[in-house]
Formats: C-alpha cells, structure tokens, sequence
C-alpha cells in the first residue's frame, strides 16, 4: 500500500491520541507509529521532533480550536472582556470535555500538581498571550516597568485560575459537569469584580491629591 504523504500536525495528533487511549500508552518509537498510521518517519519531524513535543501541541490545538470557534461567530468580537473570558472557558471546557478520554490520560500523573506539568507550556503560552490581547483594564501606574510587572502578575493569576479550573473539571463528577459551569462564571466574574480597577484607581488618586495639597500647604 502506498504510504500516505498528504499528512498533516493536525493528523499526526488525531493518530497519537488514538493510539494513547487504544494501548494506554505512548508509542514505544516514531518509526513504528509512522509505519502503523502508513506515513512515512520524516513527515513525523517536519512538525515535531519527539512524543513529548507532540503531546505539548496536543493542549495548544485544544485552545486554537476554542479561538477558532470563537471567532467565527461575529458577536463574540462585540463582547466586553468579561463575556469574552467567559466565553472562551466555556468553548475550551467543551473542547476538553470532547476529549477528556485522552485529557485524563495526560494528566493522571500530574493531576495534583498541575502548575509543573510540562506537557501544558505550550497552553500556557497561548493562553497568557490571550490575556494580554483581551487589554482587561488595570491601575495606570504611569512607569512602563511597573505596568509591565502589573500585566506579568495579571497573565500569572489568570493561568493559574485555568489551572484550578481544569483540576476542578478533573475532579467533576456532576451531570454534564455543570458543577464545573458554575464555577467558570463565579471564578471569573469574581476575577473581575476585583479587577474592577475604578474604586481603588479613585483612592489612589484621592491619595495623590492629599499628598499634593499638603506639600503645598507646607511651603
């Protein structure tokens, strides 16, 4: 038979995962998966250059499936940045939730320690830079360096906050895990509501006013 040459990253990660959940394992070599899935070893190292790169990628084509669908529907693009937030837990939890087979496969051994798990880098990657493009509204602090510190420990929480989310998933045993839905939108609203940068950027400013004034009635 012919070997297959119109094979694509995204094949290659349907093909491993099938074979992770079908012999609950990796593949013991490239060159036996390739030959079992009729493609040739090399069309394997064009997109990845082990298992542990591919099951990296595995989690990263979760969350561009999720933006995918996001964007293809218009009023998504109209959403305040909470709704977006929203809106992308939900899409990438029903991502997860199509795949949880393999997703508790990849992560059994690291369930209780998720923030270490390399196999997540490239999520965390994707998912921090999604962050920072939804511009959420801090203090202005007026010092690049100190807005750029302000938006490392903004992407840093947010992360986390996915993290405890998927171990909560994990752990769901609720009906079409809808324990899980209701701890997207408190956790998420509640991230926001103390976002919610008008009250104390009214202090801080009362507080600079103060100040102000009493250096100049000390002069």
């Amino acid at each position: 038979m012919a070997k297959k040459k119109k094979i694509t990253a995204e094949d290659i990660i349907s093909f491993y995962m099938n074979y992770v959940l079908e012999n609950e394992k990796q593949p013991s070599s490239v060159y036996k998966f390739s030959k079992s899935n009729n493609f040739d070893e090399a069309i394997f190292y064009n997109f990845f250059n082990s298992f542990e790169t591919l099951e990296k990628e595995v989690f990263n084509a979760f969350y561009n499936y999720t933006i995918k669908a996001l964007e293809a529907d218009k009023a998504y693009l109209d959403f305040n940045n909470r709704t977006k937030l929203l809106s992308f837990y939900y899409t990438f939890f029903e991502m997860l939730t199509a795949n949880r087979s393999y997703v508790v496969y990849a992560l059994s051994k690291h369930k209780n320690k998720l923030k270490y798990v390399g196999i997540l880098s490239k999520l965390k990657e994707s998912f921090t830079n999604y962050i920072t493009h939804l511009e959420i509204e801090t203090i202005d602090l007026k010092q690049e360096k100190l807005e750029k510190i302000q938006q490392k420990t903004l992407n840093e929480s947010a992360w986390i906050q996915l993290l405890i989310t998927i171990k909560f998933w994990l752990d769901d045993t609720s009906s079409s895990f809808e324990k899980t839905d209701i701890f997207i939108e408190k956790s998420v609203n509640t991230t926001f509501d103390l976002l919610d940068t008008k009250p104390l950027q009214s202090i801080i400013d009362l507080g600079k006013f103060i100040y102000k004034e009493k250096i100049n009635m000390n002069l």
